[in-house]
Order: structure tokens, then sequence, then C-alpha cells
């Protein structure tokens, strides 16, 4: 789709890097060239709060009230004033009426007497302090006593604009919105929000061995599995998807089916054709529709990627060209087609957070490139975070994927792991 015009080319970006080496680009480079490349969509829509779960909101939302709009009780209890505290033994004060959540106590509320509140009720123009009831003795229907050091004046008493002051901003562009926000923006009243509208995502998987579900496998051939993870891993971020199946090798086939990803989709991702084999007519393609670089970069596993944006009829999306090998498609998506595409839904998402934890063992590791390795956290005896490894780590072996529950990030200096060393981790759980 077509977006608001990006404040540079790629080539002039890459340009103004003096070590710019598009054969050997380290990881952190090669995001920092992508994050100065993309420009979020622009287009907004107007949702009921239970339909806006999940999306991007568009604009601030200034709170038109206080929350709460008065001072309330925070316990079931007594709502008393906090002169009558006693400061030692126990003092007897007089209960002169009630109040509920929702129907306020309205009378003067004297030296030596108190109100019996419920949790929520409004509280007495003239008390400052509640008293639980399980802190009190003695009580009857007319009197309860309170014994010293309890509680202090102000004490369970929630305060008028506590939660949130009427004016002050509620929530923030770009905030992904969540369970706990839908009950905010019901709270301020508020029944529609304006959200980023959905971002249009087409993927295809290329290559001449592939098979999609249902098909026979010839000789040589393998069933697709990567349009599959990235549905799932498109899914997982509220995209609109656009599958447009296996693209066999074929320059025809292979540019008609990137025209019309370009002219229906804001981004478009493909696995498999980005290397440097002979029938890998990809990279042709790609760099006849748009501005493209191709990079070898300095990881593993997912060493070659192609990104930029193409073009076609007045169109443009921008591409992410990941590697065919099933975890190099996974890694090369969460480490940099995830951000890009957040951040094309307008998300003030932070990047993925990386946890320190011990390795259980050695893991070799040599510097000069970022590797991921598939893991699995546990807790030890001590109460520690601990990381192994899920076995062999060839980036075919989509299996211990499905058994790792963390991602080992091997930094680009660092160098041979032992046992007991600290490494940082990515949790899968929530993303994957």
């Amino acid at each position: 789709m077509t977006h608001a015009s990006s404040p540079s080319s790629l080539h002039d970006i890459v340009s103004c890097m003096s070590d710019y080496d598009p054969h050997a680009l380290p990881v952190t480079k090669a995001q920092d060239i992508i994050a100065q490349f993309i420009t979020p969509v622009q287009a907004i829509e107007k949702l009921a709060i239970r339909q806006a779960l999940g999306r991007v909101l568009a604009t601030d939302i200034v709170s038109g009230i206080d929350v709460p709009a008065h001072d309330n009780s925070a316990m079931d209890g007594y709502a008393l004033n906090g002169s009558d505290l006693p400061a030692t033994g126990v003092r007897d004060v007089r209960i002169i009426g009630t109040a509920f959540a929702g129907r306020a106590y309205h009378g003067d509320v004297g030296a030596g007497e108190c109100v019996r509140i419920m949790t929520g009720a409004v509280m007495p123009a003239s008390c400052d302090t509640v008293i639980p009831q399980e802190f009190t003795v003695n009580a009857s229907d007319d009197q309860v006593g309170i014994p010293a050091g309890k509680v202090r004046t102000g004490d369970n008493r929630r305060l008028k604009g506590e939660d949130l002051a009427n004016g002050k901003t509620a929530l923030q562009r770009g905030k992904i919105l969540r369970p706990a926000d839908l009950g905010l923006l019901a709270s301020l009243g508020v029944a529609e929000v304006p959200v980023q509208r959905r971002l249009r995502v087409a993927f295809f998987s290329t290559g001449d061995e592939l098979r999609s579900l249902g098909e026979p496998l010839d000789e040589g051939c393998v069933y697709d599995s990567n349009r599959y993870t990235l549905y799932g891993m498109l899914s997982r971020l509220g995209c609109d998807m656009i599958d447009m199946g296996v693209i066999k090798d074929d320059p025809a086939e292979l540019e008609a089916a990137f025209r019309s990803a370009c002219e229906n989709a804001d981004a478009i991702i493909t696995s498999g054709g980005v290397s440097v084999g002979a029938a890998d007519y990809t990279k042709q393609i790609m760099g006849k529709l748009g501005d493209v670089a191709f990079w070898t970069i300095g990881m593993r596993p997912g060493r070659p990627m192609a990104f930029g944006k193409i073009h076609s009829q007045g169109k443009s999306a921008y591409l992410f060209g990941l590697p065919g090998n099933p975890v190099a498609v996974m890694v090369t998506f969460y480490f940099f087609a995830r951000q890009a595409l957040l951040h094309m839904m307008g998300a003030d998402a932070a990047p993925l957070p990386l946890i320190p934890v011990i390795s259980k063992t050695a893991i070799r590791k040599r510097p000069g490139r970022t590797e991921y390795q598939r893991g699995i956290l546990t807790t030890n005896t001590n109460g520690e975070l601990e990381v192994s490894v899920t076995g062999s780590q060839g980036s075919g072996i989509l299996r211990s994927m499905s058994e790792a529950n963390c991602m080992i990030v091997l930094q680009h200096d660092q160098d041979q792991v032992s046992a007991g060393d600290k490494v940082t981790v990515l949790l899968f759980d929530g993303m994957l």
C-alpha cells in the first residue's frame, strides 16, 4: 500500500556508514538500517473498545473525569476522623449510619462517632480514615471499639483522582491495547477509541522443492513449513495476512507474485531465494522492482537476508527476504522483521527483552557473529534460572524450536561459554 515517503532511500542510509559491508554486516547494524528506513502506516479507524484488544492506539487518551470521582473506602469497616483514634487502649465510638457503594451517607459525623462503610463507598465529608472491621472489637449495632495502633490517620482511604486525575493522559499513542487498558478506557466512560488500521502483510515461500499440505511428496521434495510458522508469528502481531502459497523458481511467476503482493499489502515476507543458489531468481526480481539491499549478516542461523522497498503500479511495500531454512526464518523474523512491523503499525514497542541466566553447559562460540541457540530454561535448586541447549542446532531442525522455551542469544563479540557463565535469553512465552 502507499505510505508516507521514507526520509531517505536505503542507498542514502547505507552510504552514510563508513564501515558498511553488505557481505559481513553485524546484527545491530542491520537492525539500525531497518529502523531508519521504515515509516509507519498512517490510516486510522475507530473501534468499540471490545474490538480494540491488541490494536495500536492512534491518539493519546485524556481523562475527562477523576478516577475515582470521590474519596472512597478501600475496605469494609468503619469511617471516622483520625483525631478519634486512641493513643492507647480501646476507644468506643458510636455508629450513626451506614455508607454503601453507590449509596453515600450524607450526614455529619462528629467527634466520637463513625459510619459503617463498605468497600468503594464514598467517604463521609468529615471522615478521613477507615479502620477495617477485623481490627475492631466489641462491635454492636450502635457502637464499636477501636484499638490503638491498628491504623493511622488517612489509612484505607482512596483519594479522588488517585487512579487518574481529570485532564491527565490515561493512555499514550502507540500503546498496544491489553485487557487492563480496555478496563481503564471503560472506567473513563470511553466507548470507542481511534486505532491504527491493521497492517497488511503478504507472505510466500519460494522453491521448486516445496509442496503444500495435501500434495504428494515427490523425490527430493519437502512440505512447506515456513508459511505456517510465519502465519503464527504474524497472527501474534495482529496483522491482516495474505498467504500467497508456494511460488516456483520461475522469473515470470516470481515477478507476478511480487507485484501482486506489493499492490495489496504494506509489507512482504518471503522465505528462500536470497542466497547464492543458481536457481535463486528472487534476488533478481527484488532488485528489478525496487530499492533493495542484499546482506550476509554476521549471525547464525540466518546469514542471507534481503531488505528494502519495492514498487508496482504506483503502490509500494516494504520487503523482508528471509532465508529458507525453517529455524533461520523464525530467528530473522523475530530479530529483524518483528520490530520493523511493529514500527509500521505505529506501536511504541521496545525491542524484545533479554534476561541474564546461568548456562548449565559449555557452549561453543567464536567472536565475530551473533548466535541464536534454542534453549530450555529451568529453575535450579537454589531458585536461579539456568538454561541448556536443546541439542543439535542445525537451522533445518524445526523440532528443536518446538521443544525450546527460549532462545539463547550469544552476542557478536562473545567467546566460548563455560558451564556456570551468564548468558542472555529471549523468552518464548507470549511471543511464539
